[in-house]
């Protein structure tokens, strides 16, 4: 029923899994989901349930709740997922990697945690923060600033597992501005703030592996787009085979613009069958005063994020200067001249 295919990153050891004897060439299997989901529904009385906040900014916060809502917690969170994925087991469901699953019905679409930088971030903390996390409270850090939620999931002797929701500011309900009402009448809401929290399923992570469930709202949720990135890092490896380029060791031109939203977005329209010769390159490099610098073996260097924009930029040809003033401008938008209204 499931169609999984290995991961280029599954033979590398994952940056969450750092503390397992992991051998970098071993090959992990992909999560059978479909297994997993009857695992876990047979398991779902015995699970724990461990709450936690993030921020926009992607900063974990602990929670306490009373014991009365850990059964909520599982309705709203667990029990209709488990249900989806084994009524789609019945169905044919397919679980593809997200630049595989072209809008198709009956597809789960599945990333992986070391592509997804800010989950990364997410996770770690979670995963490793333990009572280092600071206790969320309204007083101290307030709701407006919170993105999402994570559920964790474990058992005794079992490896844990994560729901993850996003949290719309028009689901916080403010003691200063909400109502209750309460047999038969209203009357002021008295707690610091409320949540009305969506049973729909959105985002599930077990191991180093994420499946989206939703995919406006995981994009939503960490600000990535699987299928943007996919098509970045391939003119990523195209431009890496047209030009010579020297980068510290450990770093990598891919991993300095997944960093940038908007080299990832301006690579989108990116034309790989017309390169600007590095010789003219580096000439306007020199003409707009943008430092970029070539080694000794004529590669061109690119020591950090801002070097790499200014590569990507000059690909773009995005520099320009004035004939009318002289001052020089990097262009955040274009339109040729001439060009057709529906060709812009």
């Amino acid at each position: 029923m499931e169609e999984n295919t290995l991961h280029p990153k599954q033979s590398e050891k994952s940056v969450l899994n750092s503390s397992q004897d992991v051998s970098v060439d071993s090959k992990k299997q992909p999560v059978d989901i479909f297994l997993w989901a009857n695992k876990y529904d047979a398991l779902k009385d015995k699970l724990e349930v461990d709450l936690y906040l993030f921020t926009k900014n992607y900063t974990v916060y602990a929670t306490n709740y009373q014991a009365e809502l850990k059964n909520q917690l599982k309705v709203l969170f667990l029990y209709d997922l488990l249900s989806e994925v084994q009524t789609g087991a019945a169905m044919g469901l397919k679980v593809r990697d997200f630049e595989a699953a072209e809008s198709e019905e009956n597809v789960l679409a599945r990333t992986y945690i070391d592509d997804v930088q800010h989950a990364q971030e997410v996770m770690e903390q979670v995963m490793h923060g333990g009572d280092s996390l600071e206790i969320f409270s309204e007083g101290d850090h307030e709701f407006k600033r919170v993105k999402g939620m994570v559920a964790k999931f474990s058992i005794p002797d079992g490896s844990p597992f994560y729901v993850v929701k996003l949290l719309p500011q028009s689901q916080v309900l403010k003691g200063a501005t909400a109502w209750m009402f309460d047999e038969g009448s209203f009357r002021p809401f008295s707690a610091d703030a409320g949540l009305r929290v969506t049973p729909d399923n959105q985002v599930l992570i077990i191991d180093d592996e994420i499946f989206a469930f939703s995919e406006s709202k995981f994009e939503r949720l960490f600000g990535y787009s699987a299928k943007k990135h996919a098509i970045a890092e391939e003119k990523i490896r195209a431009i890496e085979a047209q030009y010579k380029l020297s980068l510290p060791e450990g770093m990598t031109l891919e991993g300095l613009i997944k960093e940038k939203p908007t080299l990832v977005n301006k690579l989108q329209k990116f034309d790989t069958t017309h390169f600007i010769p590095s010789d003219k390159l580096m000439e306007q490099s020199d003409e707009m005063e943008l430092n970029l610098m070539q080694d000794e073996a004529e590669a061109i260097i690119i020591m950090d994020g801002r070097d790499a924009s200014t590569f990507v930029n000059l690909l773009n040809d995005d520099y320009v200067e004035s004939p009318m003033t002289g001052n020089k401008y990097e262009i955040k938008g274009k339109k040729r001249l001439g060009q057709d209204e529906n060709q812009a």
